[in-house]
C-alpha cells in the first residue's frame, strides 16, 4: 500500500484542480491520498467525488499556517471538523492576513522597479482560497521577471529578502488543541525543513504531545538522511506516528512527485486509530476517509 500524506491543489498554490490531483494520485500507483491545503478546506468535496472514481482513498485534511518561538510552522491538521466554530475563526484570520500581505509585497516589488499589480497575481491564483507568495511568484513568472518558484523565492519573496512581508499565523499550541477539540488529529509538517533544530526539538515536541500532537512528518524532501534518523528516533520515543509525505504542488514546486516519499501502513493505521478516538472524544461530526 502506497501512501502519500501531503499535497496541494489549486484551492491553495498547488497547480492541479482537486479531482485532477486525485486522478494523478491513481495514475502514480497511491492508494491513499492526503489532500492538505493551505488553511483551506475548499478542495474538499471535488477531491471526494474524484477519489471514489478513481479508487483512492482520500483523508481530508489542511496545512495550517502557526507559529512558535517566533517563527513559522505548519501544522498538517487531518479529518477535523470543519464547521468547529474556533478552528474556523483561527483559519479567517490565518487567510485575511494572507490576503493582507499581497498589496505589501506588492508595494516592495514596484519600489524595486518591478511592474507587477495585483491583477497580475488574482491572474496566477485564480480560484485559490489561500493566496499567497507561490500566487505572487507565479505572477513573476508570467511577466518575465524569474524563471520558476524557487528563483522568485530566492530573489525576491522568502524571509529576509526585498519584498518579503510577514503575516498572521495562529499559535502552534493552541492550534494543536483547536484540531484535536475538532476531532481530528495533527502532524507537525516537515519540522526541520525550515529553520534550525532548536525550534522543534525533542522537548518542544514532547511539550506538544501533551498538548494532542499526534505524529511527526519524518520523510520529506527537505529532511536528509541523518534528519530522518534523528525524527524517527524522537518519534519513537515520544510515542508519536512517523509520517512520510511528498508535499506536491504540481508543477509549483520541483522535486516533490507524488509518492516520492510514503507512509508506512502501519503508521497509517496507527494515526487512523487516534483520528477515530479524537473523534469519538470531541463529539464533532469529523469527516471519515473517503474512497476504497
Amino acid at each position: 500500500m502506497r501512501i502519500d500524506l501531503h499535497t496541494h491543489s489549486r484551492a491553495s498554490d498547488g497547480t492541479q484542480a482537486p479531482g485532477e490531483l486525485v486522478r494523478a494520485a491513481a495514475a502514480a500507483g497511491l492508494d491513499v491520498l492526503g489532500l492538505t491545503d493551505h488553511d483551506t478546506a475548499d478542495g474538499w468535496a471535488e477531491a471526494a467525488d474524484a477519489a471514489a472514481e478513481a479508487g483512492v482513498a482520500l483523508v481530508r485534511g489542511l496545512e495550517v499556517s502557526t507559529r512558535h518561538a517566533g517563527r513559522g510552522v505548519h501544522l498538517l491538521a487531518y479529518l477535523p471538523d470543519p464547521t468547529y466554530p474556533p478552528l474556523v475563526a483561527e483559519l479567517a484570520k490565518v487567510l485575511d492576513g494572507r490576503d493582507a500581505r499581497v498589496p505589501v509585497m506588492l508595494q516592495k516589488l514596484q519600489r524595486l522597479g518591478i511592474d507587477i499589480t495585483l491583477d497580475d497575481v488574482r491572474r496566477a491564483a485564480g480560484a485559490a482560497t489561500a493566496t499567497g507568495r507561490p500566487h505572487v511568484a507565479d505572477a513573476l513568472v508570467a511577466l518575465g521577471v524569474v524563471r520558476d518558484r524557487d528563483e522568485a523565492f530566492r530573489k525576491y519573496l522568502s524571509a529576509g529578502r526585498p519584498a518579503y512581508s510577514n503575516r498572521y499565523a495562529a499559535r502552534l499550541t493552541e492550534m494543536v488543541e483547536i484540531v484535536a477539540a475538532a476531532g481530528g488529529v495533527s502532524v507537525v509538517a516537515h519540522p526541520w525543513g525550515r529553520h534550525e533544530r532548536t525550534t522543534l526539538d525533542e522537548a518542544t515536541l514532547a511539550e506538544l504531545a501533551e498538548s494532542g500532537l499526534a505524529g511527526i512528518e519524518v520523510d520529506h524532501q527537505d529532511h536528509d538522511s541523518e534528519d530522518r534518523r534523528d525524527l524517527r528516533a524522537i518519534a519513537h520515543n515520544l510515542g508519536l506516528v512517523a509520517t512520510g509525505s511528498s508535499d506536491h504542488h504540481g508543477t509549483g514546486k520541483s522535486g516533490h512527485d507524488l509518492g516520492c516519499n510514503t507512509t508506512d501502513p502501519a503508521e497509517f493505521e496507527r494515526l487512523m486509530e487516534l483520528a477515530a478516538a479524537s473523534a469519538a472524544r470531541s463529539g464533532r461530526p469529523a469527516p471519515a476517509v473517503v474512497g476504497p
